[in-house]
Formats: structure tokens, C-alpha cells, sequence
């Protein structure tokens, strides 16, 4: 099938960007990577009346650093990310986490803020934003705001954006020294969607968990902070933890799904024994370290 008919816009200025949206009343829609938006224009799943390419706005590019926080630039494409020496010094789960989008072909137009505000469940930047505590700047002509990362998903493909706003800047709390990356995927192939994947990071110091950031992904409708496991590592000897026991709270705030892919007690089955797993071999090469 063909694209149903659109006009097509390239505004080169964010305040540009907002007004079109502003003026569009709901009928635009933004191209950054476009590798969701081309098949569905293509399959007329998506019937824009205007689509608002972004990816000549300059102020969207790039990463930066500042007072503890990294700024990553929305129209970053993914394989960017993954070459980019300040997001590996600063944010390297990130890093981890784009190299497991996709494929190299479609992450050489992918973006990181594309992924990040579709909302799908099964996708990796989402969870890893949530893990990470970062939060999203939303820019509008009514001014901009910040959301944090785990309230901005509401369900599939649903989250906070209003139809006028615009994702302009991903900000990620860097953590301390000290810190561990975990990230799991179970996949049916290489470059497809997550059945059951965990994302995190844990802070050691002197031995015990000082800080704890864990998300689900493919393990819910939305990704899924993993609050009563996070809740219970706080203040604990890495000597003393029991993995397994842990796994069980580590699920207990998902709501897996039966799909043509998975079913429900498959995606729990694993992602206890994902957890038990990561948790075990992260804190042990820490304790090699």
C-alpha cells in the first residue's frame, strides 16, 4: 500500500516545530527516525494530515553534560549514541541498552528519543530511562515541562505527550562511582522485541547497596519500575543477599501478558531466574573488581 496523502513540513527551530503542532490541532505528526512511522504511513495505520520532520532542528542533537546530569539530544540516532565517548563515560547502560534496538541498519536512522516516546512495552530505552530515574522535556508554544521517565508511560504506545508537545531533551542522573550495570534481553532472535528483559543499576559502597535503579521490560503494558525488590537492596551486605529470594519481590510488580509470542508464567518463570542470574553474576564481578 501507499502513504495516504500529507503535507510535509521541516521547521529548523524548536519554537518552530511547537507552532506547527500548535496549529496542526492534533493532525500532525513528528518524523525522526521513522522506523515505526515509515510502515505504518506505508500500511495507512497512521493518516497524518501533516508530518513535521525534525531532524534539521539543531538543538535536538548531540549530548551534553552538567552538574551531574546528561542531556541527551531526542534526534540522536542510535548508532551515534552507541559511538558517542560521553554517553560511555557518563551513561554507559544506555550505551548497552541502544546496542540491543533493533539492527545495525535500522539504528543507523533510529533515534533515541524516538524510541523512548513511542511507549512500547517490549522496547529497551523506555525501561532503561525509567531505570535510570531520568526524566523527559516536553515542549510546547503553552512552555515547556519535565516529566519523570516512569510516569510519562501510561499503556502500549500511550504516555503523557498532549498532541502539541514535543520531546526535546532526555535527562539522565548520572550515578556515582561504585555503580554496576545490569541488562538482560531474552529475545526469539537477535533484534527483535524482548520477551523478558531487566534493566538497572546498583550502587556499592563499603560493600553494601547504596542506590538501586531496576526496570522491566516485556513484562507488562508499559515498562515497569521494580520498586519492591529496589526497596528491599537499599542498605544490603552484598555478602548476605539471597538472589532467589530476591527474584520472587523483583517480579512482584510486573503484569505479564500471554501473547502469540509468550505466555504469562513463561515471561515470570524467566524473569526470575533473569533476575537471580544478573543480580548474582553483576555483584560478583563487583566483588572481584
Amino acid at each position: 500500500m501507499k502513504p495516504a496523502p500529507f503535507d510535509y513540513l521541516a521547521p529548523s527551530s524548536i519554537a518552530e516545530a511547537c507552532q506547527l503542532l500548535s496549529e496542526a490541532g492534533g493532525g500532525a505528526t513528528i518524523l525522526a527516525g521513522g522506523q515505526t512511522l515509515m510502515p505504518l504511513l506505508a500500511l495507512r495505520m497512521s493518516q497524518p494530515f501533516i508530518l513535521i520532520d525534525i531532524t534539521r532542528i539543531a538543538a535536538l542533537k548531540g549530548v551534553t553534560r552538567n552538574a551531574g546530569i546528561t542531556r541527551i539530544g531526542p534526534i540522536l540516532r542510535q548508532n551515534e549514541a552507541i559511538a558517542d565517548p560521553t554517553l560511555a563515560q557518563a551513561q554507559p547502560l544506555i550505551v548497552t541498552a541502544t546496542r540491543h534496538v533493533g539492527h545495525h541498519q535500522t539504528r543507523n536512522r533510529g533515534t533515541i528519543g524516538g524510541s523512548i516516546a513511542l511507549g512500547e512495552p517490549a522496547a529497551e530505552l523506555p525501561a532503561t530511562s525509567v531505570a535510570l530515574g531520568a526524566s523527559l522535556e516536553l515542549t510546547s508554544t503553552r512552555g515547556t515541562r519535565r516529566i519523570a521517565a516512569e510516569e510519562f508511560y501510561f499503556g502500549p504506545y500511550a504516555t503523557a505527550l498532549e498532541p502539541d508537545e514535543l520531546l526535546t531533551g532526555i535527562h539522565v542522573p548520572e550515578w556515582q562511582s561504585g555503580t554496576v550495570w545490569m541488562f538482560r534481553e531474552i529475545s526469539q532472535r537477535p533484534g527483535d522485541f524482548g520477551l523478558v528483559g531487566l534493566t538497572g543499576a546498583l550502587t556499592v559502597k563499603d560493600g553494601r547497596i547504596e542506590r538501586a535503579g531496576i526496570a522491566w521490560f516485556g513484562m507488562g503494558p508499559t515498562p515497569i519500575k521494580a520498586r519492591q525488590v529496589e526497596a528491599a537492596l537499599l542498605g544490603q551486605s552484598i555478602n548476605t543477599l539471597d538472589p532467589r529470594a530476591l527474584a520472587e519481590l523483583a517480579i512482584a510488580d510486573t503484569a505479564p501478558f500471554d501473547d502469540h509470542h509468550a505466555s504469562a508464567e513463561y515471561r515470570r518463570t524467566v524473569g526470575k531466574r533473569v533476575f537471580a542470574s544478573a543480580l548474582s553474576e553483576t555483584l560478583n564481578l563487583r566483588a572481584a573488581a
